[in-house]
């Protein structure tokens, strides 16, 4: 029988890059005072959520958000948490660590899109990834194209695993743009874009075989 699981997928609690307004994809930068609140109010909210596993990627905010949320949960047995950089944020790059601003201005402003916002309501959030690439000088920033093909990866990876069973629950944590991402590819145009996810938000997915449908998006009660 094909199986479902529904994940429970939480953004990291609020860093320092995130006070700064910093491009962070695979940089790390520590969660805040206030991130570990975050972390705390999301395991606090999901601690009677039966997860069967628990995934994210290999940055150090996204790992101590989910040891947070898991240290809080009541499922028995404890489930186990696999880390993989399937589940990184967008890599920018050259941008990694560059004001949120200038790096989108840099990327869209030649295309006359000067700022994300522009450059996703004109275009498209896939886009943006393209112009970070074209404007990176040395050219390493994931496009579309490589980002996709490294997160499906990940998806697959939650399909695969032989112990989930059709039902189970999974947690996972993500990242900012990867969240607006899912919303642009598999939201079916029903999500505002130009709001960020909050840190410590919960949306929901229905993961299938063969692709991925939105519960619900960026809640945080």
């Amino acid at each position: 029988m094909d199986k479902q699981i529904t994940l429970y997928v939480v953004r990291h609690g609020q860093t320092y890059f995130n006070i700064y307004n910093k491009l962070q994809g695979w940089s790390n930068s520590p969660l805040t005072e206030a991130g570990i609140a975050d972390a705390q109010q999301a395991g606090d909210r999901l601690k009677t959520v039966p997860f069967a596993a628990a995934y994210c990627s290999d940055t150090t905010r996204a790992e101590q958000t989910a040891r947070t949320i898991l240290a809080a949960n009541q499922s028995t047995p404890a489930p186990k948490l696999t880390t993989s950089p399937f589940f990184r944020e967008e890599f920018y790059g050259y941008y990694e660590g560059t004001d949120m601003a200038q790096a989108w201005y840099l990327a869209g402003a030649p295309h006359g899109v000067p700022t994300f916002k522009d450059i996703e309501s004109t275009y498209s959030i896939g886009k943006a990834k393209d112009f970070l690439k074209e404007a990176d000088p040395f050219r390493q920033a994931e496009n579309n194209q490589e980002y996709w093909a490294r997160v499906d990866q990940g998806f697959d990876l939650i399909r695969q695993n032989p112990y989930l069973k059709d039902g189970d629950q999974v947690l996972m944590i993500s990242h900012g743009n990867t969240l607006l991402s899912l919303m642009e590819r598999y939201g079916q145009g029903k999500y505002d874009l130009s709001v960020r996810p909050a840190n410590g938000s919960l949306t929901k997915l229905l993961l299938t075989p063969d692709d991925i449908q939105v519960l619900s998006y960026n809640q945080k009660d």
